[in-house]
């Protein structure tokens, strides 16, 4: 039966489609550098498994080792995850595919965009295509936008426009960054690997600054 609410519609249809993407991977393809620093492509498939699952003690019971910072718990989980046989993740991944919990400290309001952006971290480094509709990535950069921490689209973003130009969602004022929903969620959470999809000038600006690093 078709779920009826919308956002944990989509949620379950990129999970279950990650895990189909993940079924199709090569040994090595699970061993390379996924666009998320420092996280191979297993252990951003470990992240995904967890999360649905992950308690708030789950994350304490890390915290001293990650030197209580909530990125590097983030990381020492991803990696510990990552590390199951890939066939389990791909079982984990699908098993909870409906779930619509997290931690306590986590939000599952995150969930979708969640999903979307680590789609990319796996596809685009392995050169294997993961289309998102784009009220999928439109719902995911207006989450991103309103929640600041950790990603401060919003500030870090300040001066531009953003527009996407297959669905309807525009923010900011400056020099215009347009392109598809999905790049602009990309951008949104510090990935750089979409600005070729990006047009206009505060695109090229940030082409150019990309460049020069």
């Amino acid at each position: 039966m078709a779920d009826s609410n919308p956002y944990w519609s989509a949620v379950r249809t990129t999970r279950l489609r990650i895990a189909d993407l993940l079924e199709e991977l090569a040994p090595a393809e699970w061993e390379q550098e996924s666009l998320c620093r420092g996280w191979r492509v297993r252990d951003v498939a470990g992240h995904l498994a967890l999360v649905p699952t992950i308690s708030t003690w789950d994350m304490v019971a890390v915290a001293p080792r990650a030197r209580f910072n909530p990125d590097r718990i983030n990381t020492v989980l991803a990696r510990r995850h990552g590390d199951r046989d890939p066939a389990d993740l791909i079982t984990a991944i699908r098993a909870h595919a409906d779930t619509r919990r997290t931690a306590r400290v986590l939000d599952t309001r995150n969930a979708l965009f969640d999903a979307i952006v680590h789609s990319q971290d796996i596809a685009l480094p392995l050169a294997r295509r993961f289309p998102v509709p784009a009220e999928h990535s439109r719902e995911g950069l207006r989450r991103v936008w309103a929640m600041g921490w950790p990603f401060h689209a919003e500030r870090h973003l300040a001066g531009f426009t953003l527009r996407a130009t297959d669905t309807d969602w525009t923010v900011g004022d400056g020099p215009e960054i347009a392109g598809p929903a999905l790049a602009l969620l990309l951008l949104s959470t510090g990935r750089t690997a979409c600005l070729d999809a990006l047009q206009g000038a505060g695109a090229d600006r940030l082409k150019s600054s990309h460049a020069d690093r």
